[in-house]
């Protein structure tokens, strides 16, 4: 087992200097508990770790500490509070436990939109109750659990959706887009701010060398 050959070799205590020696009894204390959460059958996400600990752990790459979202079918007349259902209730209290993530959808419902034209497909979801399809819940879940956002890029063309690292700094979120970008960046100008996000221009210069 990974865990249990882990533990031997941290209990002969190499650390050569200090730090390694904190980061090495964060790493025993965070697998000593990961290892009985194990034993009583829970994976490994549901043991509450410090920031520190993660980072101690994160090399094993530990399959039970992978982030999961359980996603329940319901009947399309529950879609709008599902809350009240017991079954979601049930499903809900095992996923806080566990720390994982919930969503509910409606197989009927996704299946009845893919039938409509697009524009009626907003009517469809209001007079259920609700604002977003259950797809898009799941996708902006997913993304959310993952530590994943979106920005958009728009020009003459085109306009192009990038995926980020949550807290990436603006000039690494215009690295993605090109290295080009990040290497030279000057500054984002916010120029209006729309609900969740901002609508920036991104300035940036590449020094080239004269021969």
């Amino acid at each position: 087992m990974q865990v249990e050959k882990r533990l031997e070799k941290l209990k002969k205590g190499k650390a050569k200097d200090s730090q390694s020696k904190l980061k090495e009894d964060a790493e025993k204390s965070a697998m000593e508990r990961i290892r009985h959460a194990l034993m009583d059958g829970k994976p490994a996400r549901s043991v509450t770790l410090t920031d520190f600990e993660k980072d101690a752990v994160n090399h094993l790459c530990l399959l039970t500490m992978k982030p999961v979202i359980y996603v329940e079918n319901v009947a399309e007349s529950d879609l709008a509070d599902s809350a009240i259902n017991p079954n979601v209730k049930e499903v809900m209290n095992l996923a806080s436990e566990l720390q994982s993530g919930l969503v509910t959808i409606s197989a009927q419902v996704e299946s009845e939109l893919t039938e409509l034209p697009f524009e009626e497909r907003s009517e469809f979801l209001n007079s259920l109750g609700v604002s977003e399809s259950c797809l898009g819940n799941l996708i902006r879940a997913t993304y959310s659990l993952l530590g994943l956002r979106t920005y958009f890029t728009s020009g003459e063309k085109e306009t192009k959706a990038w995926t980020i690292l949550s807290g990436m700094t603006a000039p690494q979120a215009a690295g993605v887009i090109h290295s080009d970008f990040e290497k030279g960046f000057i500054r984002a100008e916010t120029l209006r701010t729309v609900q969740e996000g901002d609508v920036m221009l991104f300035r940036f210069n590449v020094w080239q060398p004269s021969y």
